[in-house]
């Protein structure tokens, strides 16, 4: 019931990028399956005893033990990993819960999995606080704290290292931890700055990090096979979860507010004569209490003293924050002895437009930045839209290949600090799955951003059955919302882990550096790009940043060109960015990388990866033509939507390679699926998508795979259809061209090596 618990809070304060979208463009009837069972194939897993005869298995990719040369650090420039030995590292993620409620022998299992698929890194989303009624704030929850102990250690033997997440503001504090205004109540943002709180946090940190783990024998804080700690999740005093601090800590805030201003000012009368008439709610002076303008008031201009005020206001939450995310690293670092790299937080401001480097700039206290951001496919509606999916509930369900920027590496990285992106998926109901880490595997290596944590593995393998058998309507279960642990979306992991991993897609030079100074945070004046949000100069009345020379917004299509940085206490003037046009073509809808090696076409949905190791297509490929011409492979497809990767496994370049990976992804659906067209109102909009007749039972159906590859490469002579765990099932037939191999792929095609 907790990660049901998780799930349903995620979906509160607008937590999820939101977009609006057409209908699938392939359906036409009324009412359909999207993957009929004549058209599909049924996905088993077969029991998989992990032994040499696999011909897919990545755990060779990892370290024999992780950590074995030491701790993860930051590379020399401060923008991404590197091991212990100081060689560069790139990490293939997954969020996972299995710590709870599994045996040593199935989270044995899960890593070894894992690692099989290409995994070198897991999330642990935890909450050590005591669970027990009348608890102390500084008790500790036994039974997370081993599980944790148990997971890390079989992590580790798999050469895959640890996340740890130990705080989420979403426990409800109980009146015996002692927070005035807090009784049964969740401490949005309490941790900033109430003693009582940080002191409970420092004791589960203490326990966490410095008692011996009795499976490994090392403490986690000495263990470099933990890479990452992070501070907090989802928290921030910069968001709207600001207005619910009960009275009695927002008067704790009000009082450290006046110091403050008492120490910029001279003097707190000398504040309030500089702010005029501009009042808050909260205001107390005479009793040393300064009250904060909601925060709304932050996300809009304001003029005279009301916006130096609220400058003020913007600053002291900022600085406040920061504060707490370097005091709790010292402590970490100086008090428990931890050696492991540190991230403050993964969450974002009300207003990412005007507070969004605010947020960012608090959160650079600590080597790594992060941020939780999911791709959606637009709307999903339902009684319990937050963590599963019902019948009738409504689904818009948009291909992210037709909303560009609603990507999750369309990010603004801080210099000097790895990016990383701690939760994210491509979100059911969403059909479009399989495009998701084909995207990510070209984006991240283009712009940079260092680690993306799909979430979350749910099972100890694969979801076979992703009903929710305890909860029936009208015949029909539920389904999952919230696992990658599914066939569309895991399954599509090697390839793309291979790809990313190995460096076979080239890094772009920075299309856009800009430079911001510390009072220009304050001012809230306007970046010249930020993330999901563009700026209209007809609705959006907010001012540049003084002293740079760029005083419009930049198209932000850019994300997708190349990397997008910021430096922080910069000088404007340095703010630059690249000429674009040669990139982004907005009549024809397509954007290019600058290496050359990605293209997106936005209207019809299709992307290509066209380098040396690594080439493939994914999207509505029937409608693009349905032929793809690349460099050293050509795909001829009637697939209505598919991602087909070919990746060589040797390093080596495709047209020289001795082994190849063919890996396909088409569409996924349960047995029986049946969706049909619908609309809804909604905040005055009508929203076009579809609703759900039937959720279908297992097993899960594939769409038929329908290709044909042609490699230029011709010591190619042998082909062999893989099963999902990587053994060889069936020989398929080539046939020799000039200059390479032919070979039609078989209807049940998830992966082939070619030899």
């Amino acid at each position: 019931m907790r990660d049901k618990l998780f799930a349903m809070l995620r979906s509160h304060f607008t937590r999820r990028v939101q977009v609006t979208v057409c209908a699938l463009t392939f359906l036409t009837s009324a009412t359909w399956s999207e993957t009929p069972e004549s058209g599909a194939w049924a996905f088993h897993y077969p029991a998989d005893k992990f032994d040499t005869t696999a011909l897919l298995d990545l755990r060779a990719l990892n370290e024999k033990v992780a950590g074995e040369s030491g701790f993860v650090r930051l590379t020399p420039d401060g923008n991404g990993f590197a091991l212990g030995n100081g060689q560069s590292v790139r990490f293939w993620a997954v969020g996972s819960d299995l710590y709870r409620k599994h045996s040593p022998e199935e989270m044995e299992r899960h890593a070894r999995f894992l690692a099989k698929l290409g995994v070198n890194m897991v999330r642990l989303h935890c909450d050590f606080t005591a669970k027990a009624k009348n608890s102390k704030v500084t008790d500790v929850d036994e039974t997370e704290l081993d599980g944790v102990f148990r997971f890390v250690a079989a992590l580790k033997k798999q050469g895959i290292y640890a996340t740890i997440s130990p705080f989420w503001a979403h426990t409800k504090a109980p009146a015996s931890w002692g927070i005035e205004g807090y009784a049964d109540k969740e401490p949005w943002g309490v941790i900033f700055f109430n003693e009582t709180l940080q002191t409970g946090y420092k004791a589960w940190a203490r326990e966490v990090y410095t008692r011996k783990n009795p499976y490994t024998g090392i403490p986690l804080g000495q263990d470099p096979a933990v890479a990452i700690i992070q501070i907090q999740n989802e928290d921030s005093l910069l968001f709207w979860t600001f207005e619910g601090i009960a009275p009695e800590q927002k008067r704790v805030l009000g009082k450290m507010f006046a110091s403050w201003l008492a120490k910029k000012y001279g003097s707190l009368e000398k504040a309030r004569a500089a702010w005029g008439a501009a009042v808050a709610k909260g205001d107390d002076f005479a009793n040393g209490v300064a009250g904060f303008f909601i925060t709304w008031d932050l996300t809009q201009p304001q003029a005279g003293g009301k916006a130096l005020r609220a400058a003020d206001q913007l600053e002291f939450l900022a600085r406040t924050q920061h504060d707490f995310y370097a005091g709790i690293a010292d402590y970490h670092r100086k008090t428990l002895g931890c050696k492991q790299l540190i991230n403050a937080s993964n969450w974002r401001p009300a207003d990412m437009l005007r507070e969004g480097d605010v947020e960012r700039w608090t959160n650079a206290a600590n080597e790594v930045i992060a941020v939780n951001k999911y791709y959606n496919g637009g709307e999903h509606i339902g009684p319990a839209n937050g963590w599963r999916i019902d019948p009738a509930d409504f689904f818009q369900g948009e291909s992210a290949l037709k909303n560009p920027t609603a990507l999750p590496v369309a990010l603004k990285q801080v210099v000097g600090h790895p990016m990383i992106i701690t939760e994210s998926t491509w979100v059911s109901p969403l059909g479009y799955q399989s495009e998701g880490p084909f995207l990510m595997a070209a984006y991240q290596s283009l712009t940079g951003v260092d680690t993306f944590y799909w979430f979350s593995a749910t099972n100890v393998d694969y979801v076979t059955n992703p009903n929710l058998n305890f909860l029936n309507f009208g015949g029909q279960h539920p389904l999952q919302k919230w696992s990658c642990s599914i066939p569309s979306i895991m399954g599509a992991f090697p390839a793309n882990a291979l790809a990313y991993r190995l460096g076979y897609i080239r890094a772009g030079a920075p299309v856009v550096h800009e430079e911001r100074s510390l009072e220009n945070l304050w001012q809230r004046t306007a970046p010249v790009i930020a993330e999901g949000q563009s700026f209209d100069p007809n609705r959006d009345k907010i001012a540049f940043a003084e002293g740079s020379s760029v005083k419009t917004a930049v198209e932000p299509l850019a994300f997708l060109v190349g990397p997008v940085e910021v430096k922080y206490d910069g000088d404007p003037a340095k703010t630059r960015v690249a000429d674009l046009s040669s990139f982004i073509d907005a009549k024809r809808k397509i954007v290019k990388s600058n290496t050359g090696e990605i293209m997106l076409n936005h209207d019809i949905g299709i992307c290509t990866l066209n380098a040396p190791n690594a080439q493939g297509v994914t999207g509505f490929l029937k409608q693009a033509g349905g032929t793809f011409a690349l460099a050293d492979v050509s795909i001829q497809s009637g697939n209505e939507y598919a991602a087909i990767s070919v990746v060589a496994m040797d390093g080596k370049p495709l047209k020289l390679s001795r082994k190849i990976l063919v890996q396909v992804g088409t569409v996924a659906r349960p047995t029986g699926w049946q969706v049909r067209e619908a609309t809804r109102d909604q905040k005055g909009s009508k929203l076009h998508g579809f609703e759900i007749v039937r959720t279908g039972t297992p097993p899960y159906q594939i769409a038929n795979t329908d290709a044909t590859l042609t490699i230029n490469n011709p010591s190619l002579a042998k082909a062999t259809l893989l099963d999902p765990a990587g053994y060889a099932t069936a020989p398929v037939a080539l046939t020799k061209t000039a200059a390479g191999v032919t070979l039609k792929l078989p209807s049940n095609s998830m992966y082939l090596i070619i030899e």
